[in-house]
C-alpha cells in the first residue's frame, strides 16, 4: 500500500505539506473541557487556530451534529486483528490466557510483512471509524517467520509505519524487547522466535523506528520492554535508557500466574518490584496492572504513571478486572487500548470498564466522577487525559492550539437522536449499542479520513485483508 501524499498548497501565507485552512462548524462541540453550541472550529496546519461559539454557520463551513476529540489508543497488537474468532473453541483442558498465547504463536508461523501491513491498515480503519485518531503500537515482532532477522531489520516496523500512512491515523511506535520467556532469564521457546533480540540488537531496531516516524506527521517514538517476564533487571536498565524522552510502555501483572511466577523469583510481586526497582514516572504506561493489592494500587497511582487499560482484550481473555475505583480515588490515571483488536470500538473499552466494575461492585454508575456526574462523560474525560499522557502527545481535548483531531457524531442516528446535546451524547454514545455507527466523520491533524462513517480508503484495504486471511487460515 502507498501512503497518502499530503497536499501540497504554496502561498505566502502557508508552506508546502501544509493543510489548508479548514473550518467546521458543529451545532455543538465539546471544546476545552466544556459544552458550546454553534461552534466553529478554525484549522491551519493540522492545529486548531481559532475557536468560535455562538455564530452561525457560513457558506464554506464544513458542518456536523456533534464536534467531540478523538481518543488514542494506548495500546494494539494490531497484527492480532487477523486472529479474530480463532482462539474462541473450547480446549481439552482449562483455557486461559496462555492456551490463548500458543494459537498467537501458530498464527505468527505463516505472517509475511505484506501480511502485517495489510492486517495492520485494517485494524487502523476500524479504530478511525470507531473514534479512535492515534494508536500507540506495541509491536514486538521482529524477525521472519524461521527467526532470523530480515536482511533489513526494521522491515516490520516499516510496515507498521505504512499501514498508518496509508490510513491516516496518528502513530506512537513502541518497538518491544523481548529477551526470555520468564522470570530470572529463561531462554526463550521456539513460539517466541521472532521476537527475541539482544539489546545490541534491539538498539538499532530501535533506531530504524525513530528514522521510520519521521516520514509521518506528528507520529513519536517510544520504547516498550515487554514484560518483567521477558527481561532481566539489566536489561531493563539498558532499554530504558535508549530513549530520554519518549512513552515507555510495559505489560505488568497481568495474570495471577505472572504475579506467583514473580514473587518466586524476585520475591515481590510486579508491581511492587517495578516501582522498587525502575524510575517509574509520567513517562511510563504500565499495560494492564490488573493484579495487585492495595498497597500497590495506591503507590502506582501516586507514581504519575498512567495505566493502560484494555477492558474487551482483558474481558476476553479472562484476565480479571483492574481496582479502577480505589487507582482512580488516589489520583491515578487511565488510558483505553485494543490490545489483542480482537473487536475493535474506542466507545466499547470504556463501556466494558464501567460495566467490569459495576460487576465488581453490584453497583452503576461507579466511575462517574461525582454526585450528578454523567458516566459516559467521566470515562470520555479519563481517556483524553490518560491517553494524551501515555502516548505523549498533546490532544488531550479541542483547543486553539492543539492537534485538530476531531470526531463528528451522528445525532439523527437512532440512539443519539433523542438527547443531543450535553454529556448525554456521551452517555448515548458509550452506553448506547452500536455506538460506532454514531461517527460520522473524522479528522487527524485536521484531514478528514473518515466520512459518512467509512474510511476513505475501507474498500482497498478490506480487499487485501480478505486476500491475506484467506492465505494465512487455508490448510
Amino acid at each position: 500500500m502507498l501512503p497518502e501524499t499530503p497536499m501540497q498548497v504554496t502561498s505566502e501565507n502557508q508552506t508546502v505539506n501544509a493543510s489548508p485552512i479548514l473550518r467546521l462548524w458543529f451545532e455543538a462541540a465539546l471544546v476545552a473541557g466544556k459544552w458550546e453550541e454553534r461552534v466553529r472550529l478554525t484549522i491551519a496546519d493540522g492545529n486548531v487556530s481559532r475557536v468560535e461559539h455562538g455564530v452561525a454557520a457560513e457558506p464554506g463551513d464544513e458542518r456536523g451534529s456533534v464536534g467531540i476529540p478523538g481518543l488514542a489508543n494506548v495500546h494494539s497488537h494490531a497484527f492480532q486483528r487477523g486472529m479474530s474468532g480463532l482462539a474462541e473453541v473450547r480446549g481439552p483442558a482449562s483455557d486461559s490466557f496462555w492456551t490463548w498465547r500458543e494459537i498467537m504463536y501458530h498464527f505468527l508461523d505463516r505472517l509475511t510483512p505484506e501480511d502485517m501491513e495489510a492486517v495492520a491498515a485494517q485494524a487502523y480503519v476500524e479504530m478511525l471509524e470507531s473514534g479512535f485518531v492515534r494508536v500507540g503500537e506495541f509491536h514486538y515482532v521482529h524477525h521472519d517467520c524461521a527467526g532470523k532477522p530480515y536482511d533489513n531489520p526494521g522491515e516490520l516496523a516499516e510496515r507498521i509505519c505504512g499501514a498508518a500512512a496509508a490510513t491516516g491515523i496518528g502513530l506512537t511506535l513502541l518497538p518491544s524487547f523481548y529477551a526470555h520467556s520468564g522470570f530470572g532469564g529463561l531462554p526463550p521457546t521456539t513460539g517466541q522466535r521472532r521476537f527475541v533480540t539482544s539489546p545490541d540488537e534491539f538498539a538499532r531496531l530501535y533506531e530504524n523506528a525513530a528514522r521510520c516516524v519521521r516520514t509521518l506527521p506528528r507520529a513519536t517514538v517510544g520504547v516498550a520492554p515487554h514484560s518483567l517476564r521477558a527481561v532481566t533487571p539489566g536489561e531493563l536498565e539498558r532499554i530504558v535508557a535508549l530513549d530520554k524522552e519518549g512513552p515507555i510502555h510495559i505489560h505488568v501483572a497481568e495474570q495471577a500466574k505472572e504475579v506467583a511466577d514473580c514473587v518466586a523469583v524476585t520475591g515481590a510481586r510486579p508491581v511492587e518490584w517495578l516501582l522498587d526497582n525502575a524510575p517509574v514516572d509520567g513517562r511510563w504506561c504500565l499495560i494492564h496492572a490488573t493484579h495487585m493489592t492495595p498497597e500497590e494500587t495506591d503507590a502506582l497511582a501516586r507514581s504519575g504513571a498512567t495505566v493502560g487499560l484494555c477492558p474487551v482484550t482483558e474481558a476476553n481473555l479472562g484476565d480479571g478486572t483492574f481496582p479502577a475505583v480505589p487507582f482512580l480515588a488516589q489520583g491515578g490515571q487511565i488510558g483505553f487500548g485494543t490490545d489483542s483488536n480482537v473487536a475493535i470500538g474506542a466507545a466499547a473499552e470504556l463501556c466494558q470498564l464501567e460495566y467490569s466494575q459495576r460487576l465488581s461492585s453490584l453497583g452503576r454508575n461507579v466511575l462517574a466522577a461525582a454526585q450528578g456526574r454523567s458516566s459516559g462523560r467521566s470515562l470520555y474525560d479519563l481517556a483524553l487525559a490518560g491517553g494524551s499522557a501515555a502516548l505523549s502527545d498533546p490532544a488531550d481535548g479541542l483547543g486553539v492550539g492543539n492537534p485538530a483531531d476531531v470526531v463528528s457524531l451522528r445525532c439523527d442516528y437512532t440512539s443519539l437522536a433523542a438527547r443531543e446535546r450535553g454529556d448525554a451524547v456521551l452517555d448515548r454514545f458509550v452506553f448506547g449499542g452500536r455506538s460506532g455507527y454514531a461517527v460520522d466523520k473524522v479528522w487527524v491533524g485536521g484531514r478528514e479520513k473518515v466520512s459518512a462513517g467509512r474510511h476513505h480508503r475501507r474498500e482497498e484495504i478490506a480487499v487485501s485483508f480478505r486476500r491475506t486471511l484467506q492465505r494465512l487460515l487455508s490448510p
